[in-house]
């Protein structure tokens, strides 16, 4: 099997077998959701996984199990390293589900998971996923660098009030994660006067963010010029299925908005809560975050308490999602 057409997506129009009643929307996490481990018990346990973790080696050009599995910690949070670790352990859970015979409905990725969903789609292949993923984390990487920063949790403070003190302050809007939790990012400097003035406004809490830098924010200006002609070497397909995209958090129609939806993310905000608000208004009440950790699991939890929200990431989880299923 090669790596580009590794456990390709049914078409959307065919219904697949044993989905049952249920439609399922996967979602797939981002950086942030790393641990040494991840992925293991299903790389262990399946040939499929295996040969996913393999094709992935040879397509990066690095050990991604060695360093899934064993680290160490300073080493796999490195953006460059983190990003396609992930990624591959994000496809890792979604071939482990395709082998159950459990398909996506429609799909999100929160930030750098955005490029699994896309996968989970059919939009771009495994060789182009992982590729575009690396290099992401390289130039980002090398980003902040040149512009440093960082980044902050506002916990219980109005988004529009947030907004208008990162105009004043001069930092932004990196993530709209549900209403209680909005992320700020940009220089030093200008996250700590937001988040100054963020708890002199009422915000319950603003926590400084353990991130190596300004991510989303015009700091990355340099990572998009030198990811575009990455991404426009690289095929995009129409989706199989919807994809809401991070930017404006509407269904994607074509490749080429994807292309540029990729591109554009690297400096907007993931409007993550509307990504949710858009699916669940579409009629989507099923929800399965494949990847590591709960991240996603959790803020589902406070966009929509009527949602039904599970995770797959290890055997135990696993056995969970089937008997819910």
């Amino acid at each position: 099997m090669s790596a580009a057409g590794f456990l390709p997506p049914l078409p959307f129009s065919v219904k697949p077998k044993g989905l049952g009643m249920k439609n399922w929307v996967f979602l797939f996490p981002g950086q942030g959701s790393q641990y040494v481990g991840m992925g293991r018990e299903f790389h262990d346990k399946y040939d499929e996984v295996r040969e996913l973790f393999d094709n992935a080696n040879d397509i990066l050009k690095m050990d991604i199990a060695k360093l899934c599995f064993e680290g160490p910690e300073e080493v796999l949070v490195l953006t460059e390293n983190v990003q396609p670790a992930i990624t591959v352990v994000n496809l890792a859970c979604l071939a482990v589900l395709r082998m159950h015979e459990i398909y996506p409905a429609a799909t999100a990725g929160h930030s750098l998971g955005e490029y699994s969903a896309l996968y989970a789609a059919g939009v771009i292949s495994l060789e182009d996923t992982l590729k575009l993923v690396q290099h992401r984390g390289r130039f980002m990487q090398e980003a902040a660098i040149v512009e440093p920063g960082g980044m902050a949790a506002i916990m219980d403070l109005e988004e529009e009030k947030i907004r208008e003190i990162c105009t004043l302050a001069g930092a932004q809007v990196a993530n709209i994660n549900c209403v209680e939790q909005v992320i700020i990012t940009g220089p030093e400097v200008d996250v700590n006067s937001a988040a100054m003035m963020c708890e002199k406004a009422g915000a319950k809490k603003c926590v400084r963010l353990n991130v190596s830098g300004p991510w989303h924010s015009r700091c990355m200006e340099y990572a998009r010029e030198k990811f575009e002609p990455i991404l426009q070497a690289c095929v995009f397909s129409d989706p199989r299925i919807p994809v809401v995209n991070n930017v404006d958090a509407e269904i994607l129609k074509t490749g080429s908005k994807a292309q540029d939806k990729l591109n554009r993310q690297i400096c907007n905000p993931v409007l993550w809560r509307q990504s949710m608000e858009r699916l669940i208004a579409g009629g989507f009440t099923n929800f399965v975050e494949a990847g590591p950790k709960k991240v996603l699991r959790g803020l589902m939890r406070r966009i929509d308490r009527n949602a039904k929200v599970l995770n797959v990431e290890d055997d135990a989880s696993l056995a969970t999602f089937l008997q819910a299923n």
